[in-house]
């Protein structure tokens, strides 16, 4: 039975989730949210349809381990028999610089040598297309073997030998041998070396990518790998960031709560791109501003949707696949999200207070302009706009719609954000137009979302029910630390939201029933919200709680069962490893101080 104990691997044009037993359960191709070729996470091994994964099998395992070489994306695996024969596999995506730009191929690469003993391993190779449907049909070569399936044709080459693969028989491993997949293309020279080399490479550039980073002096294994990680959800071709590699993993057991997250969320972008920039890191975020400033443009001028798929074009039309029963059967699986025909209007504040960066950041070789804010204001007309119109919200409720006191501040926060830029480009007219937009906006959301006898802001205007959501009104300005409000709606969300360590999104019935698990994010915005009052001890415990309920590998899914701690929803969630970044900065020692 599958869990979330599994390993990314990726370069910004795939991502592969290994399993702790060397099994590629997800890997989608040609990109992100293609068809998932090894898609095991989502159909238990055996039955008719026993395909879809990739696996380096040890005969009489009886052990594993696993981990990440140390600053890497380069993830090792080690088996060990009855006997005490070990192997080693180490998977990787290459990524590395070549000729003066970035080699990151459509290429997953596996090695695995012998440790100790005698062990007999058997290398099972069986891609499925169409979501599941369909079986490949395979070619050989004298090193190589073809996979050709409807629309792709994948090319294994290997120095083991093409017979005993495609035979799927058990053979002595000896010495190590290298598994290059990918495109329908030649590999010229040694496989070997191309491994070695590739592998060396491609430690080499994760390695000098961390030494760039600023991290915080506490708790570095644990930003470093969730920096990683987030650099692996961006898709280097257009810049865009998905929240997720997978679809369809459910919220909690027997749930129908899944959806399919392989595409870019505006808000979830946001947050990714604010984190790496606060460890030093400009170039996903650049490359996302690039994106979203095409995505704006072509759209229909009136409005922006809350999420695209990572072309910024294709429909993200939402359907049930049927060949594939689900993570543990819990179905259905979907592909596509119907979230993209959603109204959320947070999403204004989002793309404003990303693209704020660039007007402000010195690092940056291609700073904000005149130009490029008056782009802008055309988001911020639209926070105008809808800033008191009902909406789906942040939480995508698909069977109401209320103006969601979220999207209201976000709405003011990109007025507030086009204040501040134009006060800085020196345009002191546009800088009061948009002033005295966001304190219109800020009147209103106080006097509507507020609500007197909870003593807390509330999850829609007028409503009497909480959302931990309202625990950022204090990280993205709407309300200083110090306003009593601030305080009184974290307390508030404390009485009723958290559940031991843990905070709800929200309680209530919805569209599906009532909520069984934790959001894991709204855990690390409780911290923020500590820290900026003041209670840092408070903070500190809870942060160490949910490091020590994270993967093997340091990783975080979606949600969190609170009282098992076993971890539900798509994985790796960035929402989650976000959270671990900024707490870590708020709460770290000072480097200064700290020896």
């Amino acid at each position: 039975m599958h869990n979330m104990e599994l390993g990314l691997v990726g370069n910004g044009s795939v991502g592969a989730l290994i399993d702790e037993r060397a099994e590629v359960v997800w890997y989608c191709l040609p990109r992100f949210d293609g068809d998932p070729v090894f898609c095991s996470l989502l159909r238990e091994a055996g039955g008719e349809k026993d395909y879809g994964y990739f696996r380096i099998e040890l005969i009489d395992a009886e052990h594993h381990e696993q981990h990440y070489i140390e600053n890497t994306a380069v993830l090792v695996t080690t088996l060990v028999d009855k006997q005490g024969g070990a192997i080693e596999i180490t998977d990787f995506a290459p990524r590395f610089e070549m000729h003066e730009r970035l080699f990151n191929p459509m290429m997953l690469m596996r090695r695995v040598r012998r440790i100790s003993g005698n062990p007999r391993i058997i290398v099972k190779l069986r891609p499925a297309w169409e979501y599941g449907a369909q079986e490949s049909q395979t070619t050989r070569g004298s090193h190589h073997a073809r996979y050709v399936g409807p629309n792709q044709t994948l090319r294994l080459t290997t120095d083991a030998s093409i017979t005993t693969i495609q035979s799927e028989s058990a053979f002595f491993l000896e010495g190590e041998y290298t598994f290059i997949l990918g495109p329908d293309e030649t590999i010229q020279g040694s496989v070997h070396e191309h491994g070695r080399q590739f592998l060396e490479r491609t430690i080499s550039y994760w390695r000098g990518w961390v030494r760039s980073l600023n991290i915080p002096f506490e708790w570095q294994e644990a930003v470093i790998r969730a920096a990683i990680t987030l650099k692996l959800n961006a898709f280097e071709d257009t810049g865009a960031i998905i929240a997720a590699m997978t679809t369809s993993l459910p919220e909690a057991a027997g749930e129908a709560r899944n959806w399919d997250y392989r595409a870019c969320w505006l808000r979830d972008a946001y947050f990714v791109v604010n984190a790496l920039n606060r460890l030093g890191t400009t170039a996903t975020m650049e490359r996302y501003l690039r994106w979203i400033a095409n995505v704006a443009a072509g759209g229909d001028g009136q409005s922006l949707k809350p999420v695209y798929a990572i072309d910024g074009k294709t429909p993200l039309d939402e359907r049930i696949v049927p060949d594939l029963p689900g993570y543990r059967g819990y179905g259905p699986v979907r592909m596509g999200n119907q979230a993209g025909e959603q109204i959320q209007h947070d999403v204004y504040g989002s793309v404003v207070l990303a693209a704020a960066h660039v007007f402000f950041d010195k690092r940056l070789e291609r700073r904000g302009d005149e130009s490029m804010f008056h782009r802008l204001e055309h988001i911020g007309e639209l926070s105008i706009h809808y800033f008191d119109k009902p909406d789906a919200g942040i939480w995508e409720l698909r069977g109401s719609m209320r103006v969601h006191t979220f999207s209201s501040i976000m709405c003011w926060a990109a007025c507030d954000r086009l204040s501040r830029i134009a006060a800085h480009l020196k345009l002191p007219e546009r800088a009061e137009y948009w002033r005295a937009a966001a304190d219109r906006i800020h009147v209103r959301v106080c006097a509507e979302g507020w609500n007197e006898k909870l003593g807390a802001f509330t999850a829609a205007w007028g409503g009497d029910t909480l959302d931990a959501s309202l625990l950022l009104i204090n990280e993205v300005d709407f309300l200083p630390a110090d306003d009593p409000r601030f305080a009184s709606t974290v307390a508030a969300i404390e009485r009723d939201l958290k559940r031991g360590d843990f905070v709800f999104r929200y309680v209530e019935r919805d569209d599906f029933g009532t909520p069984e698990n934790a959001f894991l994010v709204c855990t690390f915005w409780y911290i923020y919200a500590l820290v900026a009052l003041n209670r840092q001890d408070e903070a500190r415990t809870i942060f160490e709680r949910l490091l020590a309920v994270r993967t093997r590998n340091g990783l975080f899914a979606e949600h969190i069962d609170v009282k098992t701690h076993e971890q539900w929803g798509n994985f790796v969630q960035t929402y989650s490893m976000v959270g671990v970044i900024n707490s870590a900065i708020r709460l770290s020692k000072r480097w200064d101080q700290a020896f």
